[in-house]
């Protein structure tokens, strides 16, 4: 566990104390267990696995605090851990919700990442443009976050959480073998008593139907603007990918620094889990440039 102003973060660690720091983070709904097999094949590095909020052993350190989902949320508990635990710079990669907090710290404090592995590319969120439609395919693949928009949902995902998520997870990854032995492994940390608040509270922020925790306004003031991302950045496109419907644009044009776009074939939505060796391959050739 490390403490930050805001959070007991409950994280897994590997590798040597004097290893290359490597901060990797799943995304909803996911956990940490994303990475053991990633950071086993990176044993000069010191993987730095954590929980985020509302996950898992994560715990708010006062009742006051708004349970808030939204990216500047993520993005600074993220800054928030690298403090905590000393780390001045480090490798960041993640996908999903994870992949979003990885962005925004690459963008914002270029100075704390070494270098990037991001799913999909530009993660960062363009809350303005939420008011537009997407494609018919796009929109229905986002059901679950309509549904969060009610307190239907909100009870929905209460009640029924494990058979929701487990749901997400096959729908998302169709060609993941392991699916249903891996959702029951990561299931606990679904459990955690501010779940709900969390991820209710992200997908209704994003859309515009929530308001946001007021500590959090000016990082989504600079966010507002989608800042360049100019940290070394290996972008993962898998094209199984249930959610991201077919292969999604890498963004190419918020990249400014070195860029380098992989496919990934047969993988769904959960890269690094579904084939941690080209996940490890990507981390380990931004390894070079040290801490």
């Amino acid at each position: 566990m490390v403490t930050t102003e805001t959070l007991e973060i409950g994280y897994l660690v590997s590798g040597p104390q004097d290893g290359v720091p490597v901060v990797l983070l799943h995304g909803f709904p996911y956990d940490p267990r994303s990475y053991p097999e990633v950071a086993a094949l990176l044993p000069e590095a010191r993987v730095i696995m954590p929980y985020l909020r509302g996950y898992g052993p994560t715990r708010f350190r006062s009742a006051q605090t708004p349970r808030s989902g939204q990216q500047a949320a993520l993005g600074h508990d993220l800054l928030q851990l690298l403090d905590g635990l000393g780390i001045a710079r480090a490798v960041v990669g993640g996908y999903d919700w994870g992949g979003r907090a990885a962005c925004i710290v690459a963008a914002l404090h270029p100075e704390r990442v070494i270098g990037l592995v991001t799913v999909g590319g530009y993660n960062i969120q363009d809350i303005a443009g939420t008011a537009e439609p997407e494609s018919p395919a796009r929109e229905r693949a986002k059901w679950y976050q309509h549904y969060l928009q009610t307190e239907l949902g909100r009870r929905g995902l209460r009640e029924n959480r494990e058979e929701l998520c487990r749901l997400l997870w096959r729908d998302w990854s169709p060609t993941w073998a392991d699916v249903d032995a891996e959702f029951a492994r990561s299931a606990p940390s679904l459990h955690n008593p501010d779940f709900v608040d969390v991820v209710v509270h992200s997908y209704r922020h994003r859309y515009g139907n929530a308001p946001g925790d007021p500590a959090y306004q000016h990082l989504e003031d600079r966010l507002a603007s989608r800042p360049p991302i100019t940290v070394p950045t290996v972008s993962l496109t898998p094209d199984s990918d249930g959610f991201l419907i077919g292969t999604p644009r890498d963004d190419r044009e918020r990249f400014t620094g070195p860029f380098r776009g992989e496919p990934l074939a047969g993988v769904g939505h959960n890269p690094p889990q579904e084939q941690p060796a080209s996940f490890a391959a990507a981390v380990r050739s931004l390894l070079s440039s040290g801490p």
